[in-house]
């Protein structure tokens, strides 16, 4: 099982960054997919989560209105729109698998915003 992010990378404050998540070896339909950050010094924190099918989607407030997640189940893709980024959005940013049995995790992709 294979969970690769890409996308991260330097950005000013007010740009955007698209982050994108692949998993291979899963059934890629069976699987919440969520994205979680961690800051520095920080604890990592669940940042957005789309249903299986793709069809229910969750927030966390601090990024509400200003990121989007979203899923191709027929690529096994995940992606995370970031828009009006902040320098405290500043973290390693994780792709997620998650099912009933199963909890697979990506390696991170690192996110900063200057300010």
């Amino acid at each position: 099982v294979q969970v690769v992010e890409s996308g991260g990378g330097l950005v000013q404050s007010g740009g955007s960054l698209r982050l994108s998540c692949a998993a291979s070896g899963v059934t890629f339909s069976n699987y919440d997919m969520n994205w979680y950050r961690q800051g520095p010094g920080k604890e990592r924190e669940l940042v957005a989560s789309i249903s299986s099918a793709g069809g229910s989607t969750y927030y966390a407030d601090f990024v509400k209105g200003r990121f989007t997640i979203s899923r191709d189940n027929a690529k096994n893709t995940v992606a995370l729109q970031m828009n009006s980024l902040k320098p405290e959005d500043t973290a390693v940013y994780y792709c997620n698998a998650r099912s009933l049995q199963y909890n697979f995790w990506g390696q991170g992709t690192q996110v900063t915003v200057s300010s």
